[in-house]
């Protein structure tokens, strides 16, 4: 493929190079695709294309035919200039990104931030959301940091290390056992093993850090510092969150710091403070236990501080406090190290670090915040409520439960296998805390409450297929003589149509998880024991069903986390993998990090600025007429661009849509961002725009404005497939598309052409010299 870098005249990428002004009569016809990604030659249907503007990671493709169509407008008798923007390898291009598997609890709670119901005239309740949200992610931050200091200071170096019987059948912790010399003292241990969570947050700092510098610092195009539409998505600042997500980065990484310190520093404080310890040790104890609280308070106090600001690009990094926080948090890291290394004669480690106590605590936290969000956010649909909004308005703190869910079992999974690997079935150390066991021990039920939800999913889809039966024998009237032809369409369109059961399967996910998940930190509280040590008195049955459930639950947990972590690494290798799991980070990571910032990088903040910056360039340097052609997740960065131009631009941009899922998807899950008025506020945006969908479609479906606008933008449902049996045009059987291929269906060019002629040309101004692009 050729790659000749080409810019517009002007040096802003508006056309090709050596193009000059272009005719009132040029039409250009802007590609997006959607999830999973393309080749620019797919997507022109030519083995020969040149990139226009862009580099390798997203970029702007043409025919080389059409290299200089600008120069040339009447050369072209069958339609627009066709031009590609290729943005797959924002998100499936490196393999390295199928590791961010690991960090799918963040993407997750992130994702729940833009879930809210939608809310006029509320902003402090709004505000009280998202606080509740960033709260969320902090407690998952500081759960994860947890669970590597379970696995490193606690198992390893605590139990596995102090315990000779453990510490022999692992030589290298033979330095580290009471009998290995100046690192055998319990406290030197710990500030060693420290090195790990202390690695893994400095790898998410960076991470953080570096994706945002590639991916998420590009400039918008501007506009006025207003808000200008019933969506946040039109605002200046929308894909613009560099305050914000410094400062949460910097809280996060000094709260992880803090969890570290605090594993370090609490077990030497706990010894100081028995009775004939030194005096002087039990003061610095008590100091640095108070100094570590004062930085847990701070963090939370910059957490809750200050959200989004997206009425104006938020480009103030408040560098003092970035720097100053977790900088402040690493040092009191390093005083517990020292102070845990004092030497401390006949310190001994016996039992468990103090994990009961946290985990208890994060889980009843992120408990009591998903309540909490659950109320909020019953409070704002109640404001404005909206029948298509799923879960009523519950889909974030659904979707926040869920996130909670996620973190725990990857959590457990890891201390789980840990503590199998370094002692087995011998039970020479106490292993992991005893609510992670519980916490196992309530999968068992929570799989077989899924296993009925898919029973019951997979008998609504037989009614559906049989329901579908004759409807299909209605469209394809006097042609629907094979039976089974009939039952494939049938069962496609069934399939189809269990997307829209997916609120549904959250909802009692989430509440079983919440419920479940209460009863395990009950339980933990009550007995202090594992439910098998726990009914070991109790009906043989009773006792026989707990030890089942912590067996089968302690193997199905750790399995999962192999397996999430074996699909990375299969991902690393293996180039089909790696786009499977693109496809997810296509979905995921559509929003900005607005509520953790370790989650995987959001794409839209370089995709978006991309297509406004395109289209804002070519109809000022050309004057001509464009359609934005978005298929599936390209039709939803289609309509963030077009809500992001100025009503100058908006005026010589159509919008055709196929396979979109902006309602029946991002409509009903994010209803503040994509709800009924701020699609119809799109559609009177826009000079025209139509919307193509299949019934066979298991993603994309109708716009369903409200009013009467409603028809004006959705075409009735495509066929699909085009011929039910052999005809003249289709000689050969005619395959079911679904989400695919819609520009094989003849509407596609049909409402292409109209919506060209529906654009009125119009021949831009005079450029002085020196003037600049679109204003910034």
């Amino acid at each position: 493929m050729e790659k000749a870098q080409q810019t517009g005249p002007d040096g802003d990428g508006g056309a090709p190079a050596g193009a000059g002004p272009a005719g009132p009569g040029t039409a250009l016809e802007l590609l997006v695709h959607g999830v999973g990604g393309t080749s620019p030659e797919q997507m022109l249907d030519d083995p020969r294309t040149v990139r226009v503007t862009g580099d390798d990671v997203a970029a702007v493709f043409r025919r080389a035919d059409d290299a200089d169509a600008e120069r040339n407008p009447g050369a072209r008798r069958d339609g627009p200039v066709p031009e590609a923007y290729v943005w797959c390898n924002l998100t499936s291009g490196n393999g390295t990104r199928a590791l961010w598997l690991l960090l799918l609890p963040f993407m997750v709670v992130n994702l729940a931030h833009w879930m809210r119901p939608s809310a006029h005239g509320r902003r402090r309740t709004v505000r009280l959301y998202g606080l509740l949200v960033r709260l969320t992610g902090l407690s998952l931050t500081v759960l994860l940091v947890a669970a590597a200091c379970e696995v490193a200071l606690d198992l390893t170096a605590w139990q596995c290390a102090g315990t000779p019987a453990c510490a022999g059948r692992h030589s290298w912790l033979g330095f580290l056992s009471p009998d290995g010399g100046w690192w055998g003292a319990p406290g030197r241990r710990l500030a060693l093993a420290a090195l790990v969570p202390a690695a893994l947050t400095g790898l998410l700092w960076f991470l953080s850090l570096r994706t945002w510098s590639a991916y998420e610092s590009q400039q918008p195009l501007g506009g006025p510092e207003e808000d200008t539409g019933p969506t946040a998505l039109s605002r200046p600042g929308f894909w613009y969150g560099r305050r914000l997500g410094a400062r949460l980065r910097a809280a996060h990484t000094a709260a992880a710091l803090l969890t570290v310190a605090a594993a370090v520093g609490s077990a030497a404080a706990r010894y100081d403070r028995e009775p004939g310890g030194p005096a002087v040790l039990a003061v610095l104890g008590v100091l640095l236990e108070a100094a570590m609280a004062a930085g847990a308070c701070a963090v939370v106090w910059v957490v809750c501080r200050r959200g989004r600001s997206e009425r104006r690009l938020d480009g103030d990094a408040d560098r003092r406090l970035v720097r100053g926080l977790p900088l402040a948090a690493l040092t009191l890291l390093a005083a517990s190290a020292l102070y845990a290394g004092w030497e401390r004669p006949g310190w001994e480690s016996a039992g468990r670090l103090p994990g009961n106590v946290t985990y208890g605590a994060l889980t009843l936290a992120q408990g009591l915040l998903v309540i909490v969000l659950a109320g909020v956010a019953h409070a704002l649909h109640r404001t404005d409520p909206d029948r298509r909004a799923a879960l009523r308005g519950l889909a974030g703190p659904a979707v926040a439960m869920l996130a909670c869910a996620l973190g725990g079992v990857m959590s457990g999974g890891v201390s789980q296998r840990m503590s199998d690997w370094l002692d087995g079935t011998r039970a020479s150390i106490p292993g992991p805390p005893v609510l992670l066991t519980w916490q196992a021990s309530v999968i068992p039920p929570l799989l077989l409450l899924l296993l009925i939800m898919c029973c019951w999913l997979a008998r609504r889809a037989w009614q559906l297929a049989r329901a579908e039966r004759a409807a299909v024998a209605e469209e394809y009237r006097g042609e629907t003589g094979d039976p089974g032809r009939t039952r494939r369409i049938a069962s496609v369109r069934a399939m189809a149509a269990l997307t829209d059961r997916g609120p549904r399967i959250l909802a009692v996910t989430s509440a079983a998880t919440l419920l479940l998940g209460a009863a395990a930190l009950a339980g933990a509280a009550a007995t202090g024991r594992t439910p098998s040590q726990a009914a070991r008195d109790a009906h043989p049955v009773v006792h026989g069903a707990a030890q089942t459930a912590q067996a089968l639950g302690s193997w199905l947990i750790g399995l999962g986390f192999v397996l999430l972590v074996t699909w990375g690494r299969r991902a690393y290798k293996d180039a089909s993998a790696r786009r499977t799991i693109g496809i997810l980070w296509d979905v995921g990571t559509f929003w900005p990090r607005a509520a953790h910032p370790f989650a995987p990088p959001c794409y839209a903040e370089r995709a978006v600025p991309d297509l406004t910056w395109r289209i804002a360039t070519w109809t000022r340097t050309t004057g001509g007429r464009l359609v934005l052609s978005g298929h599936s997740q390209g039709s939803v960065l289609a309509a963030a661009a077009a809500w992001q131009l100025p009503p100058s631009v908006r005026a010589r941009v159509a919008l055709l849509t196929y396979g979109s899922p902006l309602e029946r998807l991002y409509g009903r899950w994010f209803p503040a961002h994509f709800g009924p008025d701020a699609l119809d506020a799109l559609h009177r945006d826009v000079v025209c725009w139509r919307n193509l969908y299949r019934r066979t479609d298991p993603i994309g479906g109708p716009v369903r404005l409200p009013g009467d606008t409603g028809p004006d933008v959705d075409r009735p449902p495509l066929k699909d497939p085009l011929a039910y049996g052999r005809t003249p045009d289709h000689p050969l059987p005619a395959p079911i598309l679904a989400h695919s291929d819609y520009q094989a269906d003849p509407a596609f060019a049909e409402e292409r052409r109209r919506l060209l002629a529906r654009l009125r040309p119009e021949v831009p101004a005079p450029r002085r010299t020196g003037e600049p692009g679109p204003a910034a």
